[in-house]
């Protein structure tokens, strides 16, 4: 049997090595990871005809999917979900791991009045469960905005809780949700609040612009 060079040898181990690394860096990336929309009815799709399919978050799966990204996504939207019940139910949603969490909550406290330190401290408490539970997972801050009827001041301090919030934890922020769909009627249902199968395509292309190069 011939005998082989200690270098050669050295250079075919080191190889072996790469190919297994690169083998099993493959094997990992062809795991999905998971992206969680948390919010509340304007993420569950409230009063659409079919939520599942025409909900921004379903878009941005199909998104995803076209773009062919290894990613799986769940609609974690609760309809009439407040910041404090978020930060009651966060917990449960991390039961599964969680790569990108999309915190979409505020809106029905802003509606019912509540003070907006108060809502401010619930966002942080959820984020802070988050990380502690993954330091790695990306967080996405969707910001919302209060109509002039709510005040003035309240309108102004109601809206800066978000970049605020964005801020303090390195979190990524969409500015608005409802950019290009708040206060227009025919993106909107009769309520006026919550948007149509139009305005969440629109919504999902406002998202979309800041999850993508996060995926």
């Amino acid at each position: 049997m011939p005998l082989i060079h200690p270098l050669r040898l050295r250079h075919a181990l080191v190889a072996c090595c790469v190919c297994w690394m690169g083998l099993a860096a493959g094997m990992y990336s062809a795991e999905p990871r998971t992206l969680v929309f948390f919010g509340d009815s304007l993420t569950a799709g409230y009063g659409l005809e079919d939520p599942a399919v025409q909900a921004y978050p379903y878009l941005i799966r199909e998104k995803i999917a076209a773009a062919g990204l290894s990613w799986r996504t769940v609609n974690a939207g609760l309809s009439g979900e407040t910041t404090a019940g978020g930060l009651r139910r966060i917990d449960w949603i991390l039961r599964q791991p969680v790569d990108l969490l999309v915190l979409a909550l505020g809106a029905n406290d802003g509606l019912r009045g509540v003070s907006p330190a108060v809502s401010q401290g619930n966002l942080q408490q959820i984020i802070d469960r988050v990380r502690a539970k993954n330091p790695q997972t990306i967080v996405v801050v969707a910001g919302m905005q209060m109509p002039s009827s709510m005040g003035a001041d309240f309108e102004k301090t109601f809206g800066e809780i978000f970049p605020a919030v964005a801020a303090k934890n390195s979190a990524t922020l969409v500015p608005f949700l409802l950019e290009g769909v708040g206060g227009r009627e025919e993106l909107n249902q009769p309520d006026r609040i919550h948007p149509n199968a139009a305005g969440h395509a629109v919504v999902a292309e406002t998202v979309w612009k800041i999850l993508r190069p996060l995926l």
